[in-house]
């Protein structure tokens, strides 16, 4: 089992910055034109999943049951990202989380190579406007995969992208099937968030400047004994 760190795997939203506002708006502005109740709660069931399954949860709740062609499901879908594109458009450097940057900084300082897994098919727009696209070694294209998180394909891809194994990356998410999909890669998983929503994360802190490069290093080590 490898024992030293060599690269450091994140997910885009809730961990590099928050867009889970404009998600919101965007779902919102959908479930309101077809009269389906939408709410913060549910909004919660979104995080980590891909657009279409994500339609389909919000679906789920229409009542009566409503039956939608393939192509209507895929129009509604381009028209929710038309709206979160729109919104992630005020999206500036300053708007990296807390912490981030500072651990950022520290993880090229050390060598360790840095990857985004993230879901979203915005993934390298909202870097762009972030201003970050440079300070990251590989970024899934989410478009070239068959499986959705929590398979673990996104973070194994992540990991060949940047010629590491998965036993040697650490995965950081803010979403319950991010950290399933960390954990059966064969990386070591650490949860942004509450500790009893992470049962099987390795580390949980509760907000992104917890993130220390020396502090996560050595409970990876520890953990690879």
């Amino acid at each position: 089992m490898d024992q030293v760190l060599k690269a450091v795997i994140f997910d885009l939203d809730g961990v590099i910055t928050d867009t889970a506002e404009y998600h919101y708006q965007a779902w919102k502005a959908i479930a309101e034109e077809l009269n389906i109740p939408f709410t913060r709660e549910f909004n919660e069931n979104l995080k980590g999943v891909s657009r279409i399954d994500s339609l389909k949860l919000l679906l789920g709740q229409a009542n009566p049951p409503a039956d939608y062609s393939e192509a209507e499901m895929n129009e509604l879908a381009d028209r929710k990202n038309r709206l979160y594109v729109e919104l992630i458009g005020s999206i500036t450097p300053a708007d990296l989380l807390p912490g981030i940057d500072r651990f950022l900084s520290e993880l090229r300082e050390a060598g360790i190579k840095t990857g985004i897994a993230s879901a979203s098919k915005n993934a390298p727009a909202v870097l762009r406007s972030l201003g970050a696209s440079g300070r990251f070694d590989t970024v899934v294209d989410v478009t070239k995969l068959k499986n959705n998180k929590p398979d673990p394909e996104i973070f194994l891809t992540a990991a060949a992208s940047l010629g590491v194994k998965p036993g040697a990356c650490i995965g950081i998410e803010d979403a319950v099937s991010g950290i399933d999909a960390i954990k059966a890669a064969g990386m070591f998983a650490v949860a942004i968030g509450s500790g009893s929503q992470f049962p099987k994360a390795d580390v949980v802190l509760p907000a992104t400047t917890g993130l220390n490069y020396r502090e996560l290093a050595q409970r990876f080590a520890e953990a690879r004994r």
